[in-house]
């Protein structure tokens, strides 16, 4: 597996897609099974992170994505209130109870979406991880381009957790004004 001890975020100024390109290159070089190993110590600075929280929007992970998916059965067998996005067109989503890996089915974009009843009270929700491709030290995150969670968070006012392995954190993270940054990045 090659090394991420020592580096440092990437310095260089890029365009949104150059920077989505370049981190697609950096997954290129781990295995499915080497990501779910890199996977473990940024679930490991996680946890801690919902221990008080009630109600968690989360995300089920892509295969390049930080594997979530055994942290929402332990928050769900925790007693908590798991929900994860449904997309529903080209440009919304809404959110859906989570309640294990048998109420999912494929949705768009090959994302594992839940079947429960739409969940519309965002003020209950006590922290929202959001994914990413790539994220800097002021919360600005890089998304897949379609602009599902800018959207879902101009209208959320809850903590927010940029979740990403640690070679997607870069030096800087090109912004637009429809951009949202997350509270903390892990």
């Amino acid at each position: 597996m090659p090394s991420l001890r020592n580096r440092h975020p990437l310095r260089l100024t890029m365009r949104k897609d150059e920077l989505r390109l370049y981190i697609l290159q950096q997954k290129r070089q781990f295995s499915p099974a080497q990501l779910e190993e890199l996977s473990l110590p940024v679930l490991e600075r996680l946890r801690p992170l919902l221990r008080e929280a009630k109600v968690i929007l989360a995300y089920y992970a892509l295969p390049d994505e930080v594997d979530t998916r055994r942290l929402l059965d332990e928050l769900v067998a925790e007693g908590k209130t798991v929900l994860l996005p449904k997309v529903l067109d080209d440009t919304s989503m809404e959110l859906r109870r989570y309640t294990g890996p048998q109420d999912l089915s494929e949705g768009a974009y090959h994302i594992m979406e839940p079947a429960g009843t739409p969940f519309t009270d965002l003020k209950q929700i006590d922290v929202a991880l959001i994914p990413g491709i790539a994220f800097d030290a002021q919360g600005h995150r890089l998304g897949r381009g379609k602009g599902y969670y800018d959207r879902f968070l101009t209208a959320f006012t809850g903590r927010t957790i940029g979740v990403c392995f640690d070679f997607q954190k870069v030096a800087e993270v090109p912004v637009d004004a429809h951009d949202v940054a997350v509270n903390r990045v892990v």
